[in-house]
């Protein structure tokens, strides 16, 4: 069966195959956007070679290896250094001389995937002379994900378009300072993570963090629908600080969520909010 021929009975079985994994599992992917589930649920039908996804619920229920896999369908795992280098000069040129006001900093990356946004920031705090003085809580639900973004090493191929966005962005030298070929790839300096905190927490269903005066999540709401979003939106609001500062994606906006009034539109062309 294919989503195309039996949308009906495909999105019933999607629910039905949610629910499970929220009460075998406790991941919660039931506010999740569904056109965007639909189409990961069926790569992983045909990644496990099951014909309905009554088929892969059971699959996912009886052998917690596929549920491993699984979760990497319905995880998104796409970034890239520096990603949209517009935000990044902002922070540096409007966000960065208020965090050098303050003692001690936190920043909390949601979603951080695979980390490429966490060495980004760590190299970034590195060049405004701030990483010494900040923690940074770098979060997502998805364990393979994590230990990838500690590892820090990405694939050469992918470093010219990291270095190209780099220099975009305002960076200060040149990106090759900071990683060494090895293991076949790019190997980032170990001591840019020496103040990160990689940690296991779900939008879903977890709690805030302390008190943080950044909280960058790029690219996570638009997987969400409008109550996830609301709870992700307010679980930022009661994290940050007051005039605490808010990073969104690109096609992300606080526009529509039941929190935009605790908001004020820092920079509407790199998605910045700053609490009021």
């Amino acid at each position: 069966m294919t989503y195309v021929e039996h949308r009906d009975t495909f999105d019933e079985e999607l629910k039905l195959l949610l629910e499970a994994i929220y009460f075998k599992y406790q991941h919660d992917f039931r506010h999740y956007a569904f056109s965007s589930l639909r189409r990961r649920v069926t790569l992983a039908m045909q990644r496990f070679g099951c014909r309905s996804v009554s088929q892969l619920q059971d699959r996912v229920l009886h052998e917690p290896e596929v549920f491993g896999q699984m979760l990497q369908y319905l995880t998104v795992q796409v970034s890239e250094m520096f990603r949209d280098p517009q935000y990044f000069r902002t922070l540096r040129a409007e966000v960065v001389p208020v965090l050098k006001t303050y003692p001690s900093i936190k920043l909390w990356i949601a979603g951080c995937s695979t980390g490429e946004e966490v060495w980004s920031f760590a190299i970034l705090l590195a060049e405004e002379d701030l990483l010494d003085r900040t923690l940074v809580y770098a979060t997502d639900i998805n364990a393979e994900s994590l230990q990838a973004a500690e590892a820090g090493v990405y694939a050469l191929d992918r470093v010219a378009q990291f270095s190209t966005n780099y220099l975009a962005a305002g960076g200060t030298r040149s990106l090759s300072d900071y990683y060494h070929a090895a293991y076949g790839g790019a190997v980032f300096d170990r001591a840019l993570r020496s103040k990160v905190l990689f940690a296991d927490h779900s939008l879903a269903t977890d709690t805030v963090f302390s008190e943080v005066h950044l909280v960058s999540c790029r690219n996570v709401l638009i997987y969400f629908d409008r109550p996830l979003q609301d709870r992700a939106i307010g679980l930022f609001r009661d994290a940050l600080v007051h005039r605490g500062f808010l990073g969104l994606g690109s096609k992300e906006s606080l526009r529509l969520t039941s929190h935009a009034d605790a908001f004020a539109e820092l920079s509407a062309t790199s998605r910045i909010y700053r609490k009021c």
